[in-house]
């Protein structure tokens, strides 16, 4: 009787352990991408002084002093890589690090910026694709549900309860390709990350996004010519550059990542993937608080719609990773 009464409490801590740590990292994930929702704070201010790739290389340049360090105390994880994790890693560092952020960096200023915005949220659906080829991830009950429940909810923050109408071209222009492109990249960034936070530390990962994108970063904006028309130090523009440089690569780039990666290490990236649409939300409220825009009664929906689908989803991820996340003293006493 007394090994029944224990293997029962085993199963039970057993449970709780996985679906404490399995939804903590959704949420993680959740957290992680709502800071990149504070992106164009920065980065709009930074466009008035430099291209898009001199803001992302000297963002990529800032990190990687602090990356570096990290890389040495954790080098010997490298030697364990394979090819396969290699080409991961540089699709993360060169494609959702480097040619994503520049993309979306310069649509932020060559098209209507909804349209930017409603063309990120495709993102789920090129993760997905990619999670079910590459990592054979099944995905949770009514997954197809919560999918289209959280794009209706991103389509109400952007355009509310209306139709764009016959403005179909505002949405076709060269800024809303950027978008797309780095929705595309991004999206493969989730699954190749799924791939290398479970052969390497989150902080690793991180850190090699950071640090294999700045010869790439550095080729793109050698080749382009620009001149840097930074405004002379000691003065309120040059304080303002460094301020929001500052906090778009501590803030914005590194911190979130950093949180993103470790939530990433217990959720798939099919979920995972929906917990990234945290991002409109706080972009909606970014407008609302800092540039006076009205929250309508449609975007609020919005909001309801995706925390809704987030939750559901979350909890389908807590039963789906139970198994997975048990340490291995409940996994044999279960057996």
């Amino acid at each position: 009787m007394a090994r029944a009464g224990t293997n029962s409490n085993l199963h039970a801590d057993g449970r709780n352990y996985s679906r404490l740590h399995a939804g903590g990292g959704f949420w993680l994930v959740a957290l992680g991408a709502a800071l990149w929702g504070i992106n164009p704070l920065f980065r709009v201010t930074l466009l008035n002084y430099m291209t898009s790739a001199q803001i992302v290389m000297l963002e990529h340049l800032l990190i990687s002093l602090i990356a570096v360090p990290i890389l040495w105390r954790n080098r010997a994880e490298l030697l364990s890589l394979s090819w396969k994790h290699a080409g991961a890693l540089l699709f993360i560092s060169w494609g959702g690090s480097a040619l994503a952020t520049i993309l979306f960096t310069a649509g932020l200023s060559s098209g209507n910026l909804n349209a930017v915005l409603l063309l990120q949220k495709l993102q789920p659906l090129f993760a997905i694709i990619l999670a079910s080829l590459l990592l054979k991830e099944r995905l949770p009950r009514h997954f197809g549900w919560l999918l289209g429940i959280a794009l209706a909810g991103t389509y109400m923050l952007t355009f509310g309860l209306s139709l764009p109408g016959g403005n179909w071209g505002q949405y076709l222009q060269a800024g809303s390709l950027m978008s797309l492109g780095a929705a595309a990249l991004w999206g493969g960034s989730t699954v190749m990350g799924r791939m290398m936070v479970g052969k390497i530390k989150y902080e690793t990962v991180t850190s090699l996004r950071f640090v294999l994108a700045l010869p790439l970063l550095s080729m793109i904006s050698w080749s382009e010519g620009a001149a840097w028309n930074l405004p002379a130090a000691g003065t309120a523009e040059g304080a303002a550059v460094i301020l929001n440089l500052s906090g778009q690569a501590l803030l914005a780039g590194l911190l979130s990542l950093m949180i993103y990666y470790k939530g990433l290490t217990t959720t798939k990236a099919s979920a995972a993937t929906l917990a990234e649409l945290s991002f409109p939300m706080v972009g909606v409220l970014i407008n609302w608080m800092v540039f006076q825009e009205t929250i309508t009664l449609a975007q609020t929906l919005g909001f309801v719609l995706i925390w809704l689908s987030l939750y559901l989803l979350s909890r389908q991820s807590n039963h789906a990773a139970a198994a997975e996340q048990q340490p291995a003293p409940y996994r044999q006493a279960s057996a």
